[in-house]
């Protein structure tokens, strides 16, 4: 019996392990079988491009997120010169100056507050970069030399103190005089340092700003429209017959570039005699820009002397009584800026006589009065108008319309160029994107590829490249970049270089010069290749944020009406790319579309 169950129990385990093994030779054969067959088989196709340039005359440039404002020398297509007319907002309509309204001062029982401008300040920031700090020491990379970027323990001021011990002190890591063992050491009380973006030219070079009236009235509105539509101004419209009286004063106009913030400090408070509050507590961080005097008799006769008048009662009649100002510059042939006007403000400090009931005395009161400029976004819209007025030189090059581009010329608010996939015919490419369709194909991956001319831009001198191309559809006038596609985290914050990073567009470097563009564009071919899409007509400029995807007007050099991006419009640099008609010998930088696939077999 013993004998017997265990025979059983060993044939059955035979059994099972030549079942096992059975199974196993099966699995081992079809993997085998899958392997060998290579049923999948992955490739790339490339496929012609067509580009063909169109120059640009004027852009409309009311309601730019950022205005030019200087001269922008550029090497290969000539200088432009631009100034600024904009309108200025009330911070509130039918303002009352001091305590009393101008009724009760008119009043013959109340006394009069003498209301008087004691001083008027322009002020316009700089734009900042979104500047990294690697080592963490509160110094932005762009400040610090060499290895210091990743050094947390670099002195950058050489006070013996490293930069991460003054962070966690609070002290100044820009003061060799300040290391925190002072004894009426505050900590983090200083002036933080920023690193400036969009300022083009020597920086080390001062200019004079000049700020005028404009006597041209601004509509928002556009009368050959039933005033239905948004009035559009262009980059080319003569305005010089409308700027009226100097309102900056002379000698007090100088404007130094400067990265440090401007500290304002609380008034002291007279009741804490231990603490001088006028030394230790900030009330204000103005952030690095544009600020100077204007004349305060201006002010004092157009702002606070209408107190009470019809002139102050609505913004649109201040508009119409004021209506704006002009910026240019002195000694700004080397010097460019892009400006946000939305922060810019003028900030009119007045004195005027008040009541102390305490000591039943009058005394002198001060307060403040802002006017605006602009204000909003691209996307949410504007309230206020502003105009860029450019003085464009003749454009020295040949840009070959009409004709496949040997070489595409992108130049911000002076070219667009147009891009046909497949086929040089719009909407064509019909016999080649069927041939796709017949193969089957997954389409991983698809790119265009635009190469710098890099012995053009390097015999042509000095030019700052544009960091980022804008493709989008010239026919919806949407970008082709797919934000569901893309990996947007909280890690982009402000810097728009890292918006859309999938997309990319953006300049790829090689010992620090632009070497090519690459421009992902594969849910734009599988709408084509898989949802049969049309094969929509391309539009190719540059962009300083590729989150603008909006377009307004402009006007080509055969006077035509053309969308074109805002991006482009408020940018003035310029690149040379590689085209599709390449000579013989540059087909390894000639414009193509990558497609690469995976074939099922």
């Amino acid at each position: 019996m013993r004998f017997s169950n265990v025979f059983k129990v060993s044939a059955l385990v035979g059994t099972l392990f030549l079942l096992l093994a059975s199974c196993e030779e099966e699995l081992d054969t079809l993997g085998e079988g899958v392997i060998a067959g290579e049923p999948f088989t992955t490739g790339k196709a490339e496929y012609d491009v067509f580009a063909y340039n169109r120059g640009i005359t004027a852009v409309q440039t009311n309601r730019l997120p950022l205005y030019q404002l200087g001269t922008y020398n550029d090497p290969i297509y000539g200088q432009r010169k631009a100034s600024i007319i904009s309108q200025l907002s009330l911070a509130t309509t039918s303002p009352i100056f001091g305590d009393l309204s101008q009724a009760s001062e008119d009043d013959a029982d109340n006394d009069q507050e003498n209301e008087t401008v004691k001083e008027v300040i322009l002020y316009i920031p700089f734009q900042t970069a979104p500047s990294p700090d690697a080592d963490g020491d509160g110094i932005p990379d762009a400040l610090e030399s060499g290895g210091d970027a990743e050094d947390p323990n670099s002195d950058w001021d050489g006070d013996g103190v490293t930069d991460n011990q003054e962070r966690v002190l609070g002290s100044n890591p820009y003061d060799a005089d300040e290391d925190g063992t002072g004894d009426d050491f505050v900590p983090n009380i200083y002036p933080n340092r920023f690193d400036l973006d969009s300022i083009y030219g020597d920086r080390n070079q001062t200019f004079d700003l000049v700020v005028s009236r404009s006597n041209y009235f601004l509509r928002d509105l556009d009368p050959n429209s039933n005033f239905e539509e948004a009035q559009e101004y262009y980059s080319n419209q003569d305005f010089s017959s409308f700027i009226g009286e100097e309102l900056t004063i002379e000698g007090q106009n100088t404007v130094v570039i400067d990265d440090m913030e401007m500290l304002v400090y609380e008034e002291d408070d007279p009741d804490t005699e231990d603490v001088d509050e006028s030394q230790t507590v900030v009330d204000t961080r103005v952030a690095p820009g544009i600020r100077i005097p204007l004349n305060p008799d201006f002010f004092q006769e157009n702002i606070l002397d209408k107190e009470g008048q019809p002139e102050l009662l609505s913004q649109s009649n201040f508009k119409n009584f004021l209506r704006g100002i002009h910026l240019s510059g002195t000694d700004l042939d080397e010097l460019m800026f892009l400006l946000d006007l939305t922060e810019a403000n003028i900030t009119i400090t007045y004195e005027y006589d008040d009541f102390d009931p305490e000591t039943e005395e009058t005394i002198t009161a001060e307060s403040d009065f802002v006017l605006s400029f602009l204000a909003g976004s691209a996307q949410s819209g504007f309230t206020g108008n502003a105009v860029n007025i450019f003085e464009n030189e003749i454009m020295p090059v040949d840009l070959e319309s009409g004709e496949n581009a040997s070489r595409i010329y992108v130049k911000g608010g002076g070219t667009l160029t147009e891009v046909r996939l497949f086929d040089e015919i719009q909407n064509g490419g019909a016999n080649i994107i069927n041939q796709i369709k017949q193969n089957n194909w997954v389409i991983n991956e698809a790119n265009l590829v635009f190469y710098v001319d890099r012995d053009a831009l390097t015999q042509a001198g000095s030019t700052v490249e544009p960091p980022r191309l804008y493709l989008y559809n010239a026919e919806t006038n949407m970008p082709l970049y797919d934000i569901s596609n893309e990996d947007i985290t909280a890690n982009s914050g402000p810097n728009s270089l890292r918006y859309y990073p999938s997309h990319d567009a953006l300049l790829e470097k090689e010992n620090g010069m632009g070497l090519k563009y690459t421009i992902r564009i594969t849910e734009h071919i599988n709408n084509i290749i898989v949802r049969d899409s049309t094969n929509a007509q391309l539009g190719l400029t540059l962009t300083p944020n590729i989150n603008l995807a909006v377009v307004q007007e402009a006007v080509d050099t055969d006077m035509q009406g053309v969308d074109y991006p805002i991006g482009a419009t408020m940018s003035p640099l310029g690149t040379i790319l590689y085209g599709s008609n390449v000579a013989p010998g540059e087909e390894a930088k000639k414009l193509k579309l990558e497609i690469y696939y995976t074939e099922a077999n």
